[in-house]
Formats: C-alpha cells, structure tokens, sequence
C-alpha cells in the first residue's frame, strides 16, 4: 500500500485535473459569451421585420452563456477551497473514494459541483459526483469497509478514502 504521503499527492492531482478541466471549460465559455454577445448588440443584426427574431434569440443565448460562465467560475471556486482539507475517516466533500464492486474498482471524487466530469490522472479515470446525486447521497458519512448499494443494483465496498 502506498504511503500516506503519495496518497495526498494523488488527491491533490486530482483536485487539480478538475480545476483543469473547469478552466479549459471556462475559457471556452468566455469566447462563445463574447461572440454572443457580439451578435446580440452588432447593428447590423437588427429586426428586418416583426417575425425576425435574430436579436432577441442571439440576446438569450448570450445569457445564457454569461449564467454558464458565473455558475463554472463559482464551481472552480468551489474546488480551490477544497484544497487544504484534511482526511477523515469518514467521506465528506473532498474525499477521494474507491469502490471495490469485486469484478473491477470504480474511483471517485466527491466534488462541491460540477458532478459527471471524468478526467485521468496516473492511468486511472476518477469521476467527480456531488453529494445530491444517487451514489454521493450515500456515500457521505461512510467509512473505509463500508459497502453501498450503487443504482444499478450492485453492492459496492468502499476500500480507499483520502
């Protein structure tokens, strides 16, 4: 078994693919914000009659696109704070997980939002799920040995915890 040490790096490399990802998720954002908003207030994209919607549609995608860019920047906030949290013995938001379901071992990373994001990191695929999903809601309060009823049916042991 690795060390208690090695074992937080993973943690920490994890908690940092994610900023990553939201980021990369970020920037991509802000540029699809901008052209909308670009299109919505560009003169030349004024109403030619009363059945041209152009403007009023290009105005709801652009906010639209500013909500999404507020909601993904408080999630990267959200991640930030989670970076000195210790380990419990129990899993709580920021716990790093494994699931033992006996044919193979699922990982994942309890996370404040942003749940169904996969990313890998040292060969292995962690999926952030947050506590209002169907797996983070029982996996909270669980400690290592614990099994949980996953929703497809198949009971899983948890084995590790960071």
């Amino acid at each position: 078994m690795e060390s208690l040490p090695d074992l937080n790096m993973q943690k920490s490399a994890v908690l940092e693919a994610l900023i990553t990802h939201l980021d990369s998720e970020l920037a991509g954002l802000l540029r699809g914000a901008r052209a909308s908003f670009a299109a919505a207030t560009d003169p030349d994209s004024k109403a030619e009659n009363k059945y041209d919607t152009r403007t009023l549609e290009a105005s709801y995608v652009a906010r639209g696109q500013a909500q999404r860019v507020a909601e993904v920047q408080e999630a990267r906030h959200s991640f930030l704070q989670l970076r000195d949290l210790p380990v419990g013995p129990t899993v709580k938001l920021g716990s790093l997980i494994t699931l033992d379901m006996g044919s193979h071992q699922d990982h994942y990373f309890l996370s404040p939002a942003e749940g169904g994001i996969e990313v890998i990191v040292e060969g292995q695929e962690i999926m952030a799920i947050t506590p209002a999903s169907p797996l983070g809601s029982q996996l909270m309060g669980l400690s290592i040995g614990e099994r949980v009823k996953l929703p497809s049916g198949v009971s899983a042991q948890l084995i590790t915890l960071l």
